[in-house]
């Protein structure tokens, strides 16, 4: 294990429990706040897909997002684990859709949904720094995603999370992709870097 590897899980280990502390009060309002960027959301993505993720465990509530998202016509997209070591396929997905259970068990489209290209990623972590630098599960699933994504066409990523979640510096890879914005309880901070979404700007 190298020492950025040893870094990133005792980092992993230490936001888990951060944010398990955060009370059931706080976690609602901040779905709330978090709710109410759906229009600034939808007129980022313009005509294009947004990607959300169905939450899992005790991520922040991403559902009130996601429904008013829909609300505004957003065209909606999930992610789906196709396979180890490779990038995530996003998959069209609304609101009473119906679903199957993917891995680690998280609700995912069907194999029969269209496949989408998103415009903008709603990224989940469990720490990020100023950056934009984040601290997944320790799959590699959106580096892989965002990497392939920014080879491709212009998008925006931006990462949900509790306040609580950032930390002063992410131990970085060669690999790893920072997301352009972060969108918390506090609002959205554009990470220093952002600019790669300059052409998708607020």
């Amino acid at each position: 294990m190298t020492d950025r590897t040893a870094q990133k899980a005792r980092m992993r280990t230490l936001a888990r429990a951060a944010r398990r502390r955060v009370p059931g009060a706080e976690r609602r309002a901040a779905a709330g706040v978090i709710a109410t960027w759906a229009a600034d959301i939808a007129a980022l993505a313009g005509r294009g897909t947004v990607s959300c993720f169905s939450t899992f465990g005790d991520e922040l509530d991403t559902q009130p997002l996601i429904m008013a998202l829909a609300r505004r016509g957003c065209r909606l997209a999930l992610p789906v684990v196709v396979g180890r070591a490779r990038p995530l396929v996003f998959r069209r997905w609304q609101p009473g859709d119906r679903m199957g259970t993917g891995h680690f068990g998280i609700r995912e489209p069907l194999p029969s949904a269209h496949e989408a290209q998103p415009r903008v990623f709603l990224v989940p972590l469990l720490a990020f720094d100023r950056f934009g630098y984040r601290v997944g599960y320790g799959g590699g699933f959106y580096d892989r995603s965002l990497a392939m994504a920014r080879a491709e066409r212009r998008i925006a990523a931006i990462g949900l999370a509790f306040a609580i979640q950032q930390v002063g510096l992410v131990p970085r890879d060669r690999y790893d992709q920072p997301v352009d914005f972060v969108l918390t309880e506090r609002g959205l901070t554009t990470c220093i870097g952002g600019a790669r979404a300059a052409a998708l700007s607020w």
